[in-house]
């Protein structure tokens, strides 16, 4: 009987584990289908469907609450620009999330899908890696094991703005074996560190790291704005080595010349080779900013001219469904095409924005071609219904007709 009884405990006990962890995953589902932020337009009606089990409370600053079903469609109208909060609570009852409801003046961009050589200089040089060096005794030495780390930018040297790694190194021969005071970013954190650098058996002076002032790359324009600005890649542009998203002092766009195509495959990604000529007189855009919605920048005459589409409508996230659309983008280097995509699913997390939009390739001549999404289509733009939905970020590595997107409505967010 006592074994009975003990069997019953156990058994009450799996129980109610695994009914706490099924709240806990329904919690978390939930969650992540609820929007951190809601837009729309003035003077237009905006339909919503969200199908959550959870009701909030909608209110503007000084402004009464008005209750909100989210379970059923959601019609939201507002005849002027203004913000409001909703706190949103699961089965009315326990706390979910509080989104944020902005209207929106309407906008319209021109959409692009050409191929960009982009070339970007880090802000200070970027730690790539640390080791250690035979000195010139034949003594191993790591100066800046325990004071630097991968993915540090060196932004200072005793007080002088590093430029790039030929400064870096030019600088490191001449304060010798003195103390060198760097000014390191790491994170959000700016701090000093002081360390002593020491003579190879070459006669150079180090401090056993490996650094890196620049890199570039081929990917596509996603859109022009009225005012001339850019933005591409629809993510940001990452140290190969580090991972580390790159703190750029400045940046270009160039023409590039697509040379050829290597087909996606199962594992392994296909690509966009690209042939770019830094000359000046190639020169289509400046970057000013890298973040993990994409690069932003202002166009030159040149890319202007070189994108032969007129404007269309901007889609906001509740006005992008399942279903067919098409992204724009061009594999040889000439005018962009159309080429059919299905969207087969779409959430609203903001922990991985780059990846709410999921699509699969449809149209045959894009899969012949290509087998799919390739490196170097990153910010192709995505349409549908003659609206700017987003743009594409990322392959699926074991299959390339299918791949991720981000929603332009986060895209351009990153752009200010």
């Amino acid at each position: 009987m006592e074994r009975r009884k003990t069997y019953r405990r156990i058994l009450c006990v799996c129980l109610g584990n695994a009914f706490c962890l099924l709240l806990c995953a329904l919690y978390l589902s939930l969650w992540h289908r609820t929007p951190d932020r809601i837009k729309i337009r003035v003077g237009e009606q905006e339909r919503m469907n969200l199908a959550l089990p959870a009701s909030g409370m909608l209110r503007a600053s000084g402004d009464a609450a008005i209750p909100v079903s989210l379970n059923q469609p959601l019609i939201f109208y507002a005849n002027e620009k203004n913000s409001y909060e909703m706190d949103v609570r699961l089965f009315g009852i326990l706390p979910l999330k509080q989104v944020q409801v902005q209207v929106i003046e309407g906008s319209t961009v021109i959409p692009a899908g050409i191929p960009i050589g982009i070339y970007v200089k880090t802000d200070g040089v970027l730690v790539v890696g640390t080791g250690d060096f035979t000195g010139y005794d034949g003594g191993r030495y790591s100066p800046a094991q325990h004071v630097l780390k991968s993915g540090d930018y060196i932004l200072r040297m005793n007080g002088e703005d590093v430029t790039g790694k030929k400064m870096f190194m030019n600088t490191l021969q001449e304060i010798g074996e003195n103390d060198l005071i760097l000014t390191v970013r790491r994170g959000e954190s700016v701090f000093d560190v002081k360390t002593v650098p020491v003579r190879d058996q070459a006669g150079t002076y180090k401090i056993g790291i490996w650094i890196r002032d620049n890199a570039q790359g081929v990917g596509t324009l996603t859109y022009i704005d009225d005012n001339g600005g850019f933005g591409a890649l629809g993510h940001g542009i990452n140290d190969m080595d580090t991972s580390t998203l790159m703190a750029l002092s400045k940046g270009t766009l160039y023409h590039t010349d697509i040379i050829g195509v290597r087909k996606g495959e199962a594992g392994r990604p296909g690509e966009l080779t690209g042939l770019i000529d830094y000359a000046d007189d190639h020169i289509l855009g400046v970057i000013s900013r890298n973040n993990d919605k994409g690069i932003f920048g202002q166009c030159g005459e040149k890319l202007e001219t070189a994108v032969p589409f007129g404007p269309v409508p901007i889609a906001l996230k509740q006005e992008t469904k399942v279903g067919p659309a098409k992204i724009l983008c061009s594999l040889d280097g000439e005018e962009a095409k159309l080429y059919d995509v299905q969207i087969t699913d779409i959430t609203y997390d903001r922990e991985h924005i780059n990846r709410e939009i999921v699509l699969q390739i449809t149209d045959t001549e894009l899969i012949a071609e290509t087998g799919g999404i390739i490196q170097g289509m990153s910010g192709a733009p995505i349409l549908q219904d003659g609206k700017l939905v987003g743009a594409v970020t990322h392959v699926f590595v074991q299959d390339a007709t299918k791949g991720y997107g981000i929603f332009i409505e986060e895209m351009m967010d990153g752009s200010r």
